[in-house]
């Protein structure tokens, strides 16, 4: 740290990462001084909604793999750029999982130098209490706030708080579609994101977009039926009959919704959201979620 001039650092929109990598890496790659050479700094980050004993294996495999993408791709590749792992987590249970991977091997003490050694940097929200996340009052703990210590007049405050004193009105907006998505996606109230919204925009422009949503949902809703009534009236030409086609209608629609359901539930799953919680949005059942996450 101390070695980093991060007066002249510098956010790269080139990225190292391939598109391979998006999903698992962020498209944060720094270049900073270092004893006054540039360095590039490329940042892992990890999203975790459950504890995962082996989540140390996880990231050392995905840089590992990231390296490996490297030296296939750039020629006259001399050193590899450092990453920095961080795992964030928004679960409700305590994290218990081991930081380092030596914790996860048995006897790896044995080895001494030849031993394995890896640890990632935790940001574990449910640790931070809601004083502390008051006192830091940005944008992260905002986020952070709401995510361990739902209030929704509290959040009201704090965002009111943000859009006065922020610099970066863009990361706030950020943070308001966030809130955007929760609700499209019904993991929070109508009254609870309009209420958000207020304290960013004039009543009309809520009220406007407020519909918009509502026309997005409703949307999302129709996109599904028809899917499903289109597979019905495939199947039920087939058969050629009339009740063959209203059978199938019937087993189409519900298979339109059920392929509704499974969007939302990808969607749950992509923001690693517990599976207990995506089966009380969505009516699946949690051996159909699993099956979703391991296609």
């Amino acid at each position: 740290m101390k070695d980093l001039n991060f007066a002249k650092c510098e956010l790269l929109k080139d990225s190292f990462v391939s598109r391979q990598y998006k999903k698992r890496f962020s498209d944060l790659v720094y270049k900073v001084k270092r004893r006054g050479r540039d360095l590039y700094v490329v940042i892992l980050l990890e999203f975790k909604a459950t504890p995962y004993r082996f989540t140390a294996l996880q990231i050392v495999g995905y840089i590992l793999d990231f390296y490996r993408h490297l030296i296939d791709s750039k020629k006259n590749l001399r050193m590899l750029p450092p990453v920095f792992p961080i795992m964030i987590y928004r679960g409700e249970r305590r994290w218990a999982a081991p930081l380092n991977i030596s914790e996860l091997i048995e006897g790896n003490e044995l080895l001494g130098k030849y031993a394995l050694h890896f640890q990632y940097f935790p940001i574990v929200e449910n640790a931070f209490s809601r004083e502390v996340l008051l006192k830091i009052g940005n944008i992260v703990s905002t986020l952070f706030l709401a995510e361990a210590h739902y209030d929704i007049e509290l959040l009201e405050r704090e965002l009111l708080a943000l859009f006065k004193k922020s610099r970066d009105k863009k990361a706030v907006s950020l943070l308001l579609n966030w809130f955007k998505q929760l609700f499209v996606h019904d993991r929070i109230e109508e009254s609870d994101y309009t209420r958000l919204e207020r304290t960013y925009h004039d009543p009309k422009e809520v009220n406007m977009l407020i519909n918009a949503i509502r026309k997005e949902k409703t949307q999302l809703r129709r996109e599904g039926r028809k899917e499903g009534i289109a597979i019905g009236l495939n199947r039920g030409v087939k058969k050629g009959v009339r009740q063959g086609v209203r059978q199938g209608v019937r087993q189409g629609v519900k298979q339109g919704a059920t392929a509704q359901r499974q969007k939302i539930a990808w969607s749950m799953l992509e923001h690693g959201e517990p599976l207990e919680k995506i089966k009380q949005y969505t009516g699946l059942s949690v051996s159909a979620i699993r099956k979703l996450k391991a296609a």
